[in-house]
């Protein structure tokens, strides 16, 4: 009984010192990864149109996030005008016969609409206060004195134009770049190895800087905005998209095309193990200046939704251009 409980003591010291060492729950995280990858995989076998609506849905938690997480600094967003501009986005990208001036068309709308409902700043019900209330009481006190917003006063109040400029750059964040999601599976007749290559290649690259990182890194890639990242971490993050992309290739495309597209999964892996990685910070640095350690809390282990995203975004236009640069 003794050897058992020992054994047990252990197992529950070495998953605390891998929590520690990760910055995460890696129980959870392994648990809704699994989850996660399911659903995905199960809208790609059923039915693309499938996969479009989860991304919409994805979109709409993800702003949900946002709109909190500014909030905690007294800025502003229209969600419920996001909501739909993002939702008619994605949705005529995919399904207009020219996806491109669709896009463009419908980010351009999107701009003016968001721009106007941000200075109106109308406000429905009372759940953003529960919400930010929620959000503050899970915020360490020294994420929020390094935080730009860092005022004791109270509520904090900003020009119209500062809810407007976070508006439009929500703009850009959500549906411009979740676009970039839904314009390769429309084009060379490959949309579910597409699918995988956008969603599955930033997050195994993800997979791959957490473990090379943790127990391999030793160099801080940077330390100020992210104290985990190191240099080992960015290069398991190449290879793991590397090696990802090689799987997702060979099991796509035939023997003449790997002739003259070798290189591509080479180039694919180093791109998305780089640009995921900026992504990571980029998110990094929003979350340090607003004052919040995690977006959202939607996904046990990951935080929130734009956590898990945030590389998945910042990779799709490189990963989209890259696709029809090469016509695979």
């Amino acid at each position: 009984m003794e050897s058992r409980e020992q054994r047990e003591k252990e197992a529950e010291e070495a998953i605390d010192a891998i929590n520690k060492k990760t910055g995460r729950n890696m129980p959870q995280a392994i648990g809704t990864a699994v989850v996660l990858i399911a659903i995905i995989l199960a809208c790609l076998l059923v039915s693309i149109d499938l996969f479009v609506a989860l991304i919409v849905v994805f979109m709409v938690l993800a702003l949900w996030e946002l709109r909190v997480d500014f909030a905690t600094a007294g800025l502003h967003i229209p969600v419920i005008m996001l909501w739909l501009c993002s939702t008619v986005t994605l949705v005529a990208t995919y399904l207009a016969p020219r996806h491109i001036v669709a896009m463009a068309m419908c980010i351009t709308a999107s701009a003016v609409l968001v721009a106007v409902a941000a200075s109106a700043k109308m406000s429905v019900g009372n759940r953003l206060s529960t919400a930010v209330a929620a959000k503050l009481a899970h915020t360490d006190a020294g994420a929020r004195l390094e935080s730009s917003f860092n005022h004791e006063g109270g509520e904090q109040h900003h020009s119209r134009l500062s809810h407007v400029a976070v508006s439009l750059f929500t703009v850009l964040y959500i549906p411009l770049l979740g676009s970039c999601l839904i314009i390769p599976l429309t084009f060379n007749g490959h949309p579910v190895a597409h699918a995988i290559m956008l969603v599955f290649l930033p997050a195994l690259s993800d997979t791959g800087g957490l473990f090379a990182g943790a127990w391999l890194g030793r160099h801080k890639l940077s330390p100020r905005i992210s104290p985990k990242k190191s240099v080992e971490g960015l290069v398991g993050s190449m290879l793991f998209a590397m090696a990802g992309a090689f799987a997702v290739f060979a099991c796509t495309y035939d023997a003449s095309l790997w002739a003259t597209r070798w290189w591509v999964p080479v180039v694919a892996g180093v791109m998305i193990g780089v640009v995921g990685t900026f992504g990571d910070l980029c998110a990094s640095m929003l979350k340090r200046d607003i004052g919040i350690k995690d977006m959202g809390h939607l996904l046990k282990g990951h935080g929130g939704v734009m956590d898990r995203i945030d590389s998945i975004l910042l990779s799709a236009p490189f990963t989209c251009l890259l696709l029809w640069a090469t016509g695979l």
